[in-house]
């Protein structure tokens, strides 16, 4: 019988390739058919290894749940972007790779990256979701988000619908 690890930790500059993989598979299962496809291809190309690597570098935070071997997800965080939520942190993206969803790998990680915030002493935090991907608003419920805003994104022609949850410590 082998056991394998699975562990959340700060991404390190070696994962910014397998964070990139990552970020391409999630977004492509995410958003096909709701992000324009030339819009998608844009935004997945933009964040390559190179941007993903000077993210760390720089000190983002960027959390990955590692797999064995394999990085099978990841979170990015920090202080709430949107002056006009009162809210003091915010997770900026939460993905995981296709085969590794719906296996309560993305609860863990976002305990991981709200457990992180809350000891930063960013007590409350939001999360904005396109109101056409089903599941991670569903997921976001699950965990107890309330929806506390509604805005709008453009996506080459295409605008979208965004929901913000929030949680308070």
């Amino acid at each position: 019988m082998s056991t394998i690890l699975i562990e959340v930790r700060q991404a390190k500059t070696s994962d910014a390739t397998a964070v990139a993989s990552t970020h391409d598979e999630a977004w492509r299962a995410a958003y096909q058919g709701i992000i324009p496809g030339a819009e998608l291809e844009k935004l997945i190309n933009r964040r390559g290894p190179q941007w993903w690597d000077s993210a760390i570098r720089k000190g983002s935070r960027v959390s990955v749940l590692a797999f064995g071997d394999q990085i099978a997800g990841y979170a990015n965080y920090g202080r709430n972007r949107a002056r006009s939520l009162h809210f003091e942190g915010e997770i900026y993206e939460l993905y995981l790779r296709p085969e590794f969803q719906g296996l309560g790998f993305g609860r863990r990680l976002f305990a991981a990256a709200r457990r992180d915030l809350l000891q930063s002493g960013l007590k409350s935090m939001v999360i904005w979701a396109l109101s056409d991907n089903e599941p991670a608003v569903e997921f976001y419920r699950a965990l107890g988000g309330r929806m506390v805003a509604r805005s709008s994104e453009q996506f080459g022609t295409k605008t979208l619908d965004k929901v913000a949850f929030a949680w308070t410590a």
